[in-house]
């Protein structure tokens, strides 16, 4: 099994400021920005030559991404892969006894199924896995 790099989460306080921060000092070019209600942040999607960086104010202090950066501060908030087959990832997961956060796909950034592998199972990263555009 081969997985690739989708993007790097990181949390912050101002979106608006860190889409100009990321700009001015990597070139980074927004490629999409959305409210995901039941995740509870607005997301921007930024590239960085090939690579994506995905930036998350939270829409309140009782989200996952609030309570985050009160807990931590802004910073690296999870590091997303994409995979094929989502499902038959969570399903392979799940036969491992990982602990996982998501046992179901859920719409994430972009309208893309993803799900979420709790952070004991990654030595203290949130991981995320992100079903590829043909799944959406």
């Amino acid at each position: 099994m081969a997985l690739n790099l989708h993007h790097l989460g990181i949390a912050v306080d101002d979106l608006d400021a860190a889409i100009l921060v990321y700009a001015e000092l990597f070139g980074a070019t927004l490629e999409h920005r959305e409210r995901v209600e039941d995740q509870g942040v607005e997301a921007a999607s930024l590239r960085v030559g090939e690579a994506r960086i995905e930036l998350l104010q939270p829409l309140g202090p009782d989200t996952p991404v609030g309570r985050f950066l009160a807990k931590r501060g802004p910073g690296m908030h999870h590091m997303a892969f994409e995979v094929e087959d989502l499902a038959a990832e969570l399903d392979r997961l799940k036969a491992h006894d990982v602990l996982l956060i998501d046992q179901q796909p859920r719409r994430g950034l972009f309208g893309l199924q993803v799900a979420f592998v709790h952070p004991e199972a990654t030595g203290g990263v949130l991981a995320e896995f992100v079903g590829n555009d043909r799944q959406r």
